[in-house]
């Protein structure tokens, strides 16, 4: 068997690109990643929570932490590398009670007036690097989250609240990206997914792919996608990624 590869990482979006939306990944994707593990370096980056990642990627009671080489939740805010914590950051002290209250609040009396097939509970979910802001409310069961997304295809709820969100807070440093299929990221600049590769770049990675479902222009997987630094790959499901990764590196 070859030696692995220590120069390479490959870095992989988690919602669309290795599961389906909050879902657990498959045991064909788990095999791939560890078979891919063993030629090259492996790191997730998430836009979602440690706790959520670790739900979706551990595969049973195992710490998805030390399933990877490299585990960036929250877009690389919160950073483990061979399952020890190297770096969190904190949007609260970053950007100030005064600016989060402004934002939430506007977010809050927008999704308010939207009527939609259904709501739940916890439209805003605040994080240690980012907000994330849900109009069917993240408490919806799988049901709900597949009718929203349908919906939001088809009459772009998301897409129309970023816009407001924009309109409203044009200086005041934030981004705002869709991300999965129910809610929308919202971060300081510079807090995209870009952020976890300060990380990479201390070990001194010759190359570095990225694989995501959300690289157009407004999706948060574009920024990295998009980088000098990575080579860029579209995937459109689990699956897909499981049959570029076999072509690229282990057929």
């Amino acid at each position: 068997m070859a030696a692995r590869d220590t120069s390479t990482i490959v870095l992989f979006d988690v919602d669309g690109t290795l599961t389906p939306a909050r879902q657990r990944a498959s045991p064909e994707t788990e095999a791939c990643l560890q078979a891919l593990k063993k030629k090259v370096v492996v790191g997730l980056v998430g836009g979602s929570d440690l706790v959520k990642i670790n739900e979706q990627m551990s595969m049973g009671d195992d710490d998805v932490t030390k399933r990877y080489d490299y585990v960036f939740s929250e877009n690389g805010l919160v950073a483990h590398k061979n399952g020890e914590l190297i770096h969190k950051q904190d949007i609260a002290k970053y950007m100030g009670e005064d600016k989060l209250q402004k934002l939430i609040n506007f977010a809050l009396n927008e999704m308010s007036q939207l009527t939609l097939p259904s709501k739940r509970g916890t439209f805003v979910e605040f994080r240690s690097g980012m907000i994330n802001v849900c109009p069917v409310g993240r408490s919806c069961s799988q049901a709900q989250r597949d009718e929203f997304a349908a919906y939001d295809k088809e009459h772009r709820v998301r897409e129309a609240l970023v816009a407001k969100l924009r309109a409203e807070f044009p200086n005041d440093g934030f981004v705002f990206a869709i991300g999965g299929q129910i809610s929308i990221d919202v971060y300081p600049e510079n807090w995209d997914k870009r952020y976890c590769l300060q990380q990479v770049e201390k070990d001194q990675f010759k190359t570095i792919y990225f694989f995501g479902d959300k690289t157009s222009p407004g999706g948060n997987d574009h920024e990295i996608f998009s980088d000098p630094r990575t080579l860029g790959y579209t995937v459109t499901s689990p699956a897909d990624t499981v049959e570029q990764i076999t072509r690229l590196f282990l057929s």
